[in-house]
C-alpha cells in the first residue's frame, strides 16, 4: 500500500474516530497521519506490511475467540455444584519455540489474559514457560492447543 493511500485511509479513520467528517478535521487527520507515517516510514514502506497486518489481525481474532470460549468453559466448570470432583488443576511446562523476549512476553500475557490459565514463570534458559491451568485432562492436547494457537500466531506476527 502506498504511503499516500495509507495517509488517506488513516485520515478517514481519524475522522471516524472523532465523529467529524468536516474538511478541517480530515485535513488534520491527514496531517497527523502523514507525520506518524514519516516517523515509521522504514517499517511501513516495506512490501510485507499487509500480510503482517493480516497475521496480527488473525492473532487478535484468536484472542477474542479464546477469551469467549475459555470464559464459557470456566463458567461451566465453576457453576457445577460438585466443583471439587471435576476440577483438575495443573502446572504445565510448555516448551517454547518463540525465542525473543517480546514474543515470549506476548505469549505469556495472552495466556494469562485467557480465563482459566496463568503464566507462572519462564525457565532460566527461556525454553520452557510454566503455565497454571484450572482444568487439564490431557497435557499433550493442552500443549498442542497452545503451540498451534497462540504460539503459532505470535510467531507469525513477529516474523
Amino acid at each position: 500500500m502506498s504511503l499516500v493511500l495509507l495517509t488517506i485511509v488513516l485520515a478517514l479513520g481519524w475522522a471516524a474516530a472523532t465523529g467529524s467528517f468536516t474538511l478541517p478535521n480530515l485535513l488534520l487527520g491527514a496531517l497527523v497521519s502523514a507525520a506518524c507515517l514519516f516517523v515509521v516510514r522504514g517499517y511501513v514502506s516495506r512490501p510485507n506490511v499487509l500480510p503482517r497486518a493480516l497475521r496480527i489481525g488473525a492473532l487478535a481474532w484468536l484472542l477474542v475467540t479464546e477469551l469467549v470460549m475459555s470464559a464459557l468453559r470456566v463458567a461451566r466448570l465453576v457453576l457445577r455444584p460438585d466443583l471439587n470432583a471435576h476440577i483438575r488443576p495443573a502446572i504445565i511446562a510448555f516448551p517454547l519455540s518463540v525465542t525473543s523476549d517480546a514474543e515470549i512476553t506476548l505469549l505469556a500475557n495472552l495466556i494469562t489474559l485467557t480465563p482459566g490459565t496463568l503464566s507462572v514463570d519462564v525457565s532460566e534458559d527461556r525454553r520452557l514457560l510454566y503455565i497454571h491451568a484450572i482444568h487439564v485432562t490431557d497435557r499433550a492436547a493442552f500443549i498442542r492447543g497452545i503451540a498451534t494457537g497462540f504460539e503459532a500466531k505470535v510467531a507469525g506476527a513477529f516474523r
